[in-house]
């Protein structure tokens, strides 16, 4: 068995730093107190409260500058999808938002994989979606269905889908152990699957955007009963 991570100090006001931040506490674009107020504040020593702020910095949250001080950066301006998984962590809500988007990007990617697959594609799609079916525990028929829709991007021929779908699957990989609704069975999320990989080898676009929407639609719901 592996041992369980101990928290530190620094992770600990990494996080209280992060849920102040975004819940407003210290605005986007205003300066934090100085350091030494700021970690009497906190109770740490100065150190501590450096380590920390590297973090936040390395997350996009701050930006620390020579001589000035530490500025709260405005992450929905400049920040990017690697914050994703930061903020589903911070507040579940951001989950309804990610799904929308997944919505969206899976049937487009569906579509144009339809178009542009190759027959070497093709056939990998079906041994991947055969491994869903033969997967053992939720978990792993979870991470076979992922290497699908990996697979579908990358059969679109653009390099962005693939960067695209795989900043969805991190974006929810902080509350993934709530969302293996779609996934305890493993014949079930075969079938459920198994429409849009036959739409995309048969090369039928407009069939594979819609089994894939479908495919989306339902799981999407499934996935937000578990985390109801």
């Amino acid at each position: 068995m592996e041992a369980l991570p101990r928290e530190t100090i620094v992770d600990v006001l990494e996080d209280r730093l992060r849920t102040d931040i975004l819940d407003g506490r210290h605005p986007a674009g205003s300066y934090l107190p100085p350091e030494r107020q700021l970690a009497d504040g906190y109770g740490v020593t100065r150190t501590t409260l450096k380590h920390a702020f590297g973090r936040l910095v390395q997350a996009g949250l701050l930006e620390t500058r020579h001589g000035v001080g530490t500025r709260v950066r405005d992450y929905a301006r400049l920040g990017g999808a690697d914050l994703l998984p930061m903020l589903v962590r911070h507040d579940a809500k951001w989950v309804h938002e990610i799904f929308e988007v997944r919505r969206g990007v899976g049937a487009l990617i569906a579509e144009r994989a339809a178009s542009r697959a190759t027959r070497k594609q093709c056939a990998q799609l079906h041994v991947l979606l055969e491994a869903v079916r033969e997967a053992d525990g939720a978990d792993a028929v979870q991470l076979a269905d992922v290497e699908v829709h990996r697979a579908l991007a990358r059969a679109t021929g653009n390099r962005v889908y693939l960067l695209l779908t795989n900043t969805l699957f991190n974006a929810y990989l902080p509350v993934r152990s709530l969302l293996k609704g779609p996934f305890t069975d493993p014949s079930a999320a075969y079938e459920r699957l198994a429409p849009v990989v036959a739409a995309v080898t048969a090369q039928d676009a407009r069939q594979a955007h819609a089994a894939a929407d479908a495919y989306l639609r339902a799981t999407e719901r499934i996935m937000l009963e578990g985390l109801a």
